[in-house]
């Protein structure tokens, strides 16, 4: 079976004129992307059309549903948030009410947002050590199943690496009737390879992905931990309860009419690397990330979270929770000092990704950095100043208030007002608060100390002088 990106560069091999779009022609001279150039072409005969895909295309999404085993697989070319916008207004009816985790991403407000949903959280389950999201199990999910929910929206695994009983979730979910969808957009690598006991370390295998673990919605991010370009993703489905029909209309209106034929061979050429190489990758993988683990063991104050408190080999969590440093400190001296560009940063944690592509030479960096930083930090208590996330009150359903006219509060002014707007740190892009709901003076101090320890908080505005100082709320009446 030829491969997308073999017919491209037979296309641009040979003597055929392109008299269509796009207007570069691919015409090498008129760009330094001459590689990119050559392949980009539009929806022309013999190769397919990603929105009504009968040939070369869907060839390539079965190769890719064949490595993860789902009905079927669709690719994304706008990326996971494309996968999750449809995911979610195919398996909720506009208006009806979902249950999800608070620290889901942006892309699953917009959804809820675009079809007026009704969001129904679970419990927080954040862990207190560094303040991040923690697993749900079926039990806690069961426990929120109310008759009006209409799906689940799990992420699994977090940013961080944790990861929910996805199986346990799936049934208890089927045994209502409703769909349980899973952005697994961080595990696209999960489920190859096997485990391998000779694996030296804590790490011996990758967790299940969560198609084969029963959900029946899943995205992945193939760019996230897989050799493949930024934008690219895929989106599974499986079982009876969603409508495919449904899903395939809304992956048409939330994609690109002009698919990227570039993105599309880079998913085909991925799901190919993985086929012949997987295990490859996922012993390199377990390799570096037992490698990392075992040579910062004895380190006291600058650790790595072990395989205890992450089961994603991908994610090396670094903490910094019992020295002087904030974690957005230890991402800028790891960038300017170490040369070493992390992920994201947390308020006592820095997040550096691994995959089975990087190389024993920057591995060995990172070591000696943290190992470096282990000399060098001052202890110091845990301190009782760090954001706590509240779970605010809703006055407001999403999508009513978004739409509302708006004013700009002081953070200082703002308790007691409903916000107009998201407020989160992003990366991921977790609500701290969501249009609709009420600002308290815990919620906003939390805010305030995030932006005193120079975390990304989007959603501040600033005033003519760069200071964020300023809250986007509903106007009152």
């Amino acid at each position: 079976m030829p491969d997308l990106y073999q017919e491209l560069i037979s296309l641009a091999e040979s003597d055929m004129y392109p008299f269509h779009m796009p207007g570069h022609k691919r015409n090498c001279l008129s760009t330094p992307l001459e590689g990119a150039f050559r392949c980009d072409i539009t929806e022309i005969d013999g190769f397919d059309n990603l929105h009504d895909e009968d040939g070369i295309i869907l060839q390539a999404e079965e190769r890719a549903n064949s490595l993860y085993g789902a009905d079927k697989t669709y690719f994304l070319v706008n990326g996971s948030t494309s996968g999750v916008l449809s995911a979610v207004s195919s398996a909720v009816h506009k208006g009806g009410t979902v249950l999800a985790a608070r620290a889901s991403h942006k892309s699953f407000y917009h959804a809820a947002y675009l079809r007026d949903l009704d969001i129904h959280y679970l419990p927080d389950n954040t862990e207190k050590e560094l303040n991040i999201p923690g697993r749900y199990s079926a039990k806690d999910v069961e426990k929120c199943l109310t008759d009006d929910v209409e799906a689940v929206f799990i992420t699994s695994p977090t940013y961080e690496g944790k990861c929910s009983d996805i199986r346990g979730i799936a049934e208890a979910c089927h045994r209502r009737g409703i769909a349980l969808i899973v952005d697994e957009a961080h595990g696209a690598h999960f489920g190859f390879g096997k485990e391998y006991t000779d694996a030296e370390g804590g790490f011996y295998a990758l967790p299940n992905s969560a198609v084969s673990e029963g959900a029946d919605l899943v995205i992945h991010s193939t760019h996230k931990t897989l050799p493949s370009m930024t934008q690219t993703a895929l989106i599974h489905v499986q079982g009876n309860i969603v409508d495919k029909g449904l899903l395939k209309r809304f992956l048409r209106i939330y994609q690109s009419s002009s698919p990227s034929y570039v993105l599309m061979s880079s998913i085909d050429l991925c799901m190919k690397e993985m086929e012949e190489k997987g295990d490859e990758f996922v012993r390199n993988l377990l390799k570096y990330r037992n490698k990392i683990q075992e040579e910062t063991a004895s380190n006291q104050l600058v650790k790595v979270l072990g395989h205890d408190d992450n089961e994603d080999a991908a994610k090396v969590v670094i903490s910094v929770k019992d020295t002087s440093m904030t974690g957005q400190q230890l991402y800028d001296i790891l960038r300017e000092e170490y040369a070493l560009q992390l992920e994201m940063a947390g308020e006592k944690f820095a997040l550096a990704i691994i995959s089975g592509w990087d190389t024993e030479e920057g591995i060995d960096r990172l070591i000696r950095a943290i190992n470096d930083l282990e000399k060098k930090a001052v202890k110091e208590e845990a301190s009782s100043k760090y954001g706590k996330l509240v779970m605010p009150s809703k006055a407001m359903k999403l999508s009513k208030a978004w739409d509302s006219e708006k004013e700009v509060i002081r953070i200082d002014e703002a308790a007691g007002h409903i916000s107009g707007e998201f407020i989160n740190l992003y990366p991921p892009g977790t609500p701290i608060i969501a249009p609709g709901e009420v600002f308290s003076k815990e919620i906003l101090d939390t805010i305030k100390t995030y932006l005193g320890e120079g975390l990304n908080v989007q959603g501040i505005v600033e005033d003519n002088k760069g200071n964020k100082e300023g809250i986007i709320c509903v106007r009152q009446k």
